[in-house]
């Protein structure tokens, strides 16, 4: 028990100064690191200052490229920033999904023999199809059936609900139970589309989570301005290009009466009004890549995009049969630009201009490549936390963990006497790995996440008190030193990983069901329990086993 051959003694010191050196960046700036700073969030002088201030400082770093220079991620209670609490609609995914089903709809009703039916035009999550041949029913029913996608984890439920309601009359709708059912299978998607818009480099701290099957948090540290994130996830981000007709009278008629079967009359950026054809030369599920790029023309902020080969192919040949014709891009519903096609484009390589700055050009860019979001967000609380606040978070809680840790060393030296001070040596250490932990994970460092490091704090003197007084009590029994600390540490193994355990199954529980500040709590605690049995079990033994060694002492003063 008390045996440490250089094998071990080298893992236990390879542990240790991989702790130090992973935790020692927390204590330097980014620009002494040689750590770029993120791009200024404003055009505001002093936002610009400080970003050509901390640049410099970068380029006149001399911290050694092989050292790590990563840091501990401050949450958003400690580092300030915005928090937003958003909504999925249940039925606007169930339009949506049904919307993208009607092209299968068609093309089964399409089928040879063909079905007559008057075009059906969606109503919110149902769409009326009239047969025009009673004798169709049946068929049309069968191919509809056919088609229905299924949903859920088992298989077993169907997206479609699919109803004769008369004679020639069919309805297909999305039913509750689907409707709630795609918003759960949306979630994961949409946080997956939403971190791509936020995040796009993934160097980032935005944390997005699920709450139920409906919600997402969202929390930016260090972001000031959020309305640009409502900017940015308020657009379902749906583009398509579509063949238009700006031809006045037929505009006029429409705004009159109704558009023609086919077609929806939607309007550009600066009001005016358009006929566009529903059905889609290309989508945003064609486009391989976007950025923002400038126009040729007069240097503005525009974006470019590329497509990907089908939707490259689709898009030229549609160009070479409409010359002089009008097509439309289309973003949310709304006409971004209403280019006329002069010549072929083939190649896949098309830019958007209009009155952007640059970024929103660049946020443009963003939400394109991220993808379509299933549905619009619905922002339903928004926060704001200062850096201010979160400085003062940050002063309250190392204060809270120094006060514990000077309290808890002076007991346990005034208790233990010379043994004391080993543990609390090794409480020194412990503090140091679970920095280090952080930041080599990069885990977020939250204000309940410090209030696990001062539970952890008490929880590894609690395990040295264990084997401390199991020790007293074999020296009382007439054991050596030597014999006393073997049977003390043996005895007291048991009893503190039995605890550790029960609490680590915890923290665990913590974290798979908590979000936000309790994870943080429990990833924390984790962490601190693992460094804690090393330490206190470990590292404390260590050094005991040195200390008996060479001072060979005939009785411990404990």
């Amino acid at each position: 028990m008390l045996n440490f051959p250089a094998w071990k003694v080298i893992l236990i010191l390879i542990v240790l100064v991989w702790g130090a050196l992973m935790a020692i960046p927390n204590a330097f700036t980014d620009g002494f690191l040689g750590v770029e700073p993120r791009e200024p969030q404003s055009d505001a002088p002093q936002d610009i200052a400080a970003y050509e201030a901390q640049m410099d400082a970068a380029e006149e770093s001399w911290w050694p490229g092989f050292l790590p220079t990563n840091k501990v991620n401050l949450g958003l209670d400690l580092q300030g920033g915005v928090y937003l609490l958003t909504q999925i609609d249940p039925a606007e995914v169930a339009a949506n999904r049904l919307e993208t089903l009607q092209t299968d709809i068609v093309q089964a009703l399409n089928r040879d023999p063909l079905i007559q039916r008057d075009v059906p035009e969606q109503q919110g999550t149902t769409l009326p199809i009239q047969l025009r041949n009673p004798e169709d029913m049946e068929e049309a029913l069968r191919r509809l059936r056919r088609i229905n996608p299924t949903i859920g984890a088992t298989g077993s439920d169907r997206v479609l609900s699919i109803e004769r309601v008369g004679p020639q009359r069919i309805m297909v709708s999305v039913s509750e139970d689907a409707q709630q059912a795609l918003a759960a299978d949306a979630q994961g998607t949409m946080i997956t589309i939403i971190r791509r818009r936020l995040d796009p480099d993934g160097v980032s701290e935005v944390s997005i989570t699920p709450q139920g099957d409906t919600r997402i948090v969202i929390e930016a540290p260090g972001e000031a301005d959020p309305r640009r994130i409502k900017n940015i996830l308020g657009q379902a981000g749906r583009l398509t290009f579509n063949m238009a007709n700006m031809d006045q009278s037929a505009v006029n008629a429409a705004q009159a009466t109704r558009p023609p079967p086919g077609f929806e009359l939607l309007v550009d950026e600066f009001g005016r009004p358009m006929l566009v054809n529903r059905t889609p030369v290309v989508t945003g599920s064609d486009i391989a890549s976007a950025s923002q790029g400038r126009n040729p023309d007069d240097n503005s902020p525009a974006v470019d995009f590329r497509l990907n080969g089908t939707g490259a192919e689709r898009f030229g040949q549609t160009t070479a049969n409409n010359r002089g014709q009008i097509f439309a891009i289309v973003l949310d519903g709304t006409i971004m630009s209403a280019p006329r096609i002069n010549e072929p484009i083939w190649g896949g390589n098309v830019q958007i201009t209009g009155q952007f700055t640059l970024d929103e050009a660049q946020d443009l860019a963003d939400i394109i490549e991220a993808g379509e979001l299933p549905a619009k967000l619905n922002f339903i609380e928004e926060r704001t936390v200062g850096p201010g606040l979160g400085a003062d978070s940050i002063a309250a809680g190392t204060n809270a963990s120094l006060i514990g840790l000077a309290l808890v060393g002076v007991f346990m030296i005034i208790a233990y006497g010379l043994i004391g001070s080993f543990a609390v040596g090794s409480l020194l250490a412990n503090i140091v790995l679970i920095l280090g932990a952080l930041s080599g994970l990069g885990a977020t460092l939250t204000l309940p996440g410090i209030a696990g490091i001062v539970l952890t704090i008490g929880m590894a003197v609690d395990a040295n008190v264990i084997v401390f007084e199991r020790i007293r009590e074999e020296q009382r029994n007439g054991r050596s030193p030597t014999t006393a600390v073997i049977a003390g540490y043996e005895r007291a193994l048991s009893t503190i990983l039995d605890a550790n355990i029960t609490t680590f199954i915890a923290a665990a529980i913590l974290y798979l069901l908590g979000s936000g500040p309790v994870k943080g709590f429990a990833v924390t605690l984790a962490i601190g329990i693992v460094t804690s049995v090393f330490t206190a079990f470990v590292v404390t033994r260590w050094f005991t086993a040195m200390w008996l060694r060479l001072a060979r002492p005939r009785k411990l003063s404990i």
